[in-house]
């Protein structure tokens, strides 16, 4: 059995041998349910994935998350703020309509309005100061502060069809509704498919939540069109299961089977596997913010996590070699800044994490807290991989040197509401940076949060470091590429050094399928169906 592993930066594809199923559709377990058909509903990575089937963006990210041209045939700048975006003329909707800037702008207007969104919305169109459709396909943007990323940016936002409800002429005139007279779509308007019309590849046929999300090619779209006519996504949030439905031929291909089950993969002559190196760095988020915070017992009724000796005590007890082996089998790798090696704006060779549980006891005296103190960590238990027993490692490691730490794990759904509503005092994240590198997880997490800028929408621990803030400001408004990248790593090593967020280590994903399908595996984690090939076929 031949056993393919993608590393970073290399872009293999499986040639498998014949026997695939029915090349006309795709069965595939996921591993973890997207929330919604919604592109602006909530910024994470099954919903991208899952969105990214049905609608396109200017731009498009390709598995190693470089931007390339979508429904945007091109782009320039005129001046540092000022962008001119070439559209496609040759795109229509999956109801027909033609494509033009209108819809763009649209677009921009609804992720301002969007009042269902869970977290941060519209970030990306906050520091837009004009958009102006020049003519029906061709769309000029001009941003209130230097935005060098703009592309990459863009490359998030899927675009609807104006469409999808009543309006008069469509401008970016956002304190007049943009010229949009009905109500702007909700949630469940895109999940109950009536504002699901889309120019990707597919076109949604039934959304189920917790059942099954079933798609049909899009016969309009304007790329390369898919092999299968139907794919159907089942939800499948435990490993076993979801190789069980694999060996007996229930699924054509599962995401993440457990790393101690690839040897029964090898072992079957009918099934593959690919193994990609990913960009989420899994990370623990705490609040700074108030002097108080709900999950934190102390005698003095401080909060301890305001203390950088604290939180490096806390990096210092956590074996993330162990998790590594123990845990995720091999199939990760600790990580030490928030980005892998390689990545743009990471730091060149970064000094370990070190695990040293007595350390961190003196720095917990050093600190005050001799005796240790109490707190709750939140954590979901169907999210990332094997996230409720890193979870458990976690606590176990935190007790072990003081820190008397319950674990309350709950599903994603509940998890994300609460999260975004600073309910927690110290919690598990993930987050796969895209464009721009380091940028990506400072400008989201770390900074200081300001609406008018569109950074630090996650923010939720009340981080607040001016001296970072002015790095990363000046960082993501400096066009030149070599000083940019010198101040992204003088950024993520200032974040490492406070502490604010600790890192933990970094995914690799594992997909599984039969032999004779194709799939050659994303930095960003994503199953895309449109992306699975099968021999049959070629």
């Amino acid at each position: 059995m031949k056993r393919l592993h993608l590393m970073a930066g290399t872009a293999l594809v499986a040639s498998l041998s014949a026997g695939v199923a029915t090349a006309e559709s795709l069965t595939i377990g996921l591993a973890s349910e997207p929330t919604a058909v919604d592109p602006h509903y909530h910024d994470v990575a099954p919903n991208n994935a899952l969105t990214r089937h049905i609608f396109s963006a200017l731009g498009a990210l390709d598995a190693n998350q470089n931007v390339v041209p979508a429904l945007a045939k091109s782009w320039t700048n005129e001046d540092d703020k000022t962008w001119v975006f070439n559209l496609r003329d040759d795109v229509t909707f999956s109801d027909g309509s033609k494509f033009d800037a209108d819809d763009v702008i649209f677009t921009f207007c609804r992720q301002v309005n969007n009042e269902s969104a869970v977290g941060a919305t519209g970030k990306e169109v906050a520091n837009m100061a004009a958009v102006e459709a020049v003519d029906p396909y061709t769309l000029k943007i001009t941003t209130k502060e230097v935005e060098p990323l703009l592309p990459e940016l863009l490359a998030q936002i899927m675009v609807l069809s104006e469409g999808i409800t009543e309006h008069g002429d469509i401008s970016f005139d956002l304190e007049n509704q943009c010229g949009v007279t009905g109500a702007w779509p909700s949630v469940e308007d895109f999940n109950n498919g009536s504002a699901a019309i889309g120019t990707g590849p597919f076109v949604l046929k039934d959304f189920t939540k917790g059942s099954k999300i079933s798609l049909a090619r899009n016969e309009n779209y304007f790329g390369t069109k898919p092999e299968w006519d139907e794919v159907t996504f089942v939800p499948v949030p435990s490993a076993g299961p979801r190789l069980a439905g694999l060996l007996s031929g229930d699924y054509d291909m599962i995401e993440n089977p457990a790393a101690r089950d690839i040897v029964q993969i090898e072992k079957n002559d009918g099934l593959e596997y690919t193994s990609a190196s990913s960009n989420r760095v899994i990370f623990l988020q705490m609040d700074v913010g108030r002097d108080e915070t709900p999950f934190v017992e102390t005698e003095d009724g401080s909060n301890p996590l305001q203390d950088v000796r604290v939180r490096k005590a806390i990096s210092m007890a956590i074996d993330r070699q162990a998790i590594v082996d123990r845990i995720m089998d091999g199939f990760a790798e600790p990580a030490y800044q928030f980005i892998p090696d390689g990545m743009f704006g990471a730091i060149e060779n970064p000094a370990e994490l070190e695990y040293n549980p007595e350390k961190a006891k003196e720095l917990l005296a050093e600190a005050g807290y001799p005796d240790g103190f109490k707190l709750t960590f939140h954590a979901t238990n169907d999210r990332y991989i094997n996230d409720s027993q890193v979870a458990q490692a976690i606590a176990q490691f935190l007790t072990r040197v003081g820190i008397q730490t319950d674990l309350d794990a709950m599903t994603r759904s509940i998890f994300f509401s609460r999260r975004s509503g600073r309910e927690f005092s110290f919690s598990m994240g993930g987050w796969g940076s895209s464009e721009g590198g380091a940028a990506s997880f400072l400008r989201q997490y770390v900074t200081t949060g300001n609406p008018d800028l569109g950074i630090g929408g996650s923010n939720y621990g009340g981080w607040s470091d001016p001296a970072f803030d002015k790095v990363i400001i000046e960082a993501i408004q400096t066009i030149d590429e070599a000083k940019r990248t010198e101040l992204l790593q003088q950024a993520e090593q200032m974040a490492v050094d406070e502490m604010g967020f600790i890192p933990i280590h970094f995914e690799s994903s594992i997909w599984a399928f039969r032999k004779g399908l194709n799939y050659e595996g994303r930095k960003d984690q994503y199953t895309l169906a449109d992306e699975i090939t099968s021999d049959a076929a070629n």
